[in-house]
């Protein structure tokens, strides 16, 4: 039986409350630390703030919940971090603050899970570091498909905190040698949000293109988190984290002509395979993606 436990923040944001109930039922045990709590069956919940330091030192080494008491063995070590807790766009916050809510709250929380001996890592980083999402005007990225080598350049306050993300957790993996995981997670589809949404996406398509057609469905996410939590000894890696095939019904021939003339192709793409390429995660991680849109919504 699965009996790790796992300190995650931001459970009670869009992702998270997809991802949590996944590991859950895989048998973890979830502490979700945010600054409100989750109403789910069997997850555990601690109000704290990320960008106070203290607080997460202090949540990251206590009880998950009154039953731990009863062990007598002290507070148990939690196994894994997985961290989504963020001010999660541009136009929420001012940019400042926005930058120094992600930017603060990612060391802190790495800091904490490193000088405790916590061995594994997994924050949230974005489909924004590649710049095109939050940019002013309309920008090409330099080459297609978008995948984990490609040079990173936003010019927002959010892709750019989590472009800092991520050389935060590389720094802290190559002073502690513990796993750091950085996942550049999609434009993020709740189930409901399919036949919400997708049938005004395949209508208007011009307004996926800031997210190069991407998505990931909430719950196959949790099957990436869940992935990464058993996938040891990669030392610091940066997965995209998106479904296998774009969020449109035009395929790749008709996007790259219609959407980006002229931008590179670097290698040979199926027909409807993602411009935001998850190969790498089903190469190295095995993941297989469960809910394809069109599961869930026809394209006409």
């Amino acid at each position: 039986m699965n009996n790790k436990r796992v300190f995650f923040t931001g459970g009670s944001g869009k992702a998270g409350k997809h991802v949590i109930p996944y590991l859950l039922g895989k048998g973890y045990r979830v502490l979700n630390v945010d600054l409100k709590p989750l109403d789910y069956p069997g997850v555990d919940n601690l109000i704290a703030d990320i960008t106070d330091s203290g607080q997460m030192f202090n949540a990251m080494s206590s009880y998950a919940g009154l039953d731990e008491l009863e062990y007598g063995n002290g507070v148990p070590q939690f196994d894994a971090v997985v961290h989504f807790a963020a001010v999660p766009r541009i136009l929420i916050n001012p940019d400042n603050e926005t930058f120094r809510v992600n930017t603060v709250g990612t060391y802190n929380v790495i800091e904490a899970a490193v000088k405790l001996g916590i061995k594994k890592v997994i924050i949230a980083s974005s489909e924004t570091t590649y710049g095109i999402c939050f940019s002013d005007g309309k920008t090409d990225p330099k080459s297609l498909p978008l995948e984990e080598d490609y040079d990173v350049d936003p010019m927002d306050s959010y892709g750019l905190s989590k472009v800092v993300n991520e050389q935060t957790a590389r720094a802290f993996q190559r002073r502690s040698g513990v796993d750091m995981y950085a996942l550049r997670i999609g434009n993020v589809i709740e189930p409901h949000e399919y036949e919400a949404l997708f049938p005004h996406y395949f209508k208007n398509p011009e307004v996926r293109r800031r997210n190069a057609f991407c998505y990931i469905d909430a719950r196959d996410l949790g099957q990436i988190v869940d992935l990464c939590i058993k996938k040891d000894g990669l030392g610091y890696q940066v997965f995209n984290a998106g479904n296998d095939h774009n969020g449109a019904i035009l395929p790749n021939k008709m996007l790259l002509e219609r959407f980006f003339p002229g931008v590179p192709v670097t290698r040979d793409l199926e027909e409807n395979e993602a411009l935001f390429s998850n190969r790498k995660i089903r190469e190295v991680l095995g993941f297989k993606e469960q809910h394809n849109w069109r599961n869930y919504v026809k394209g006409e």
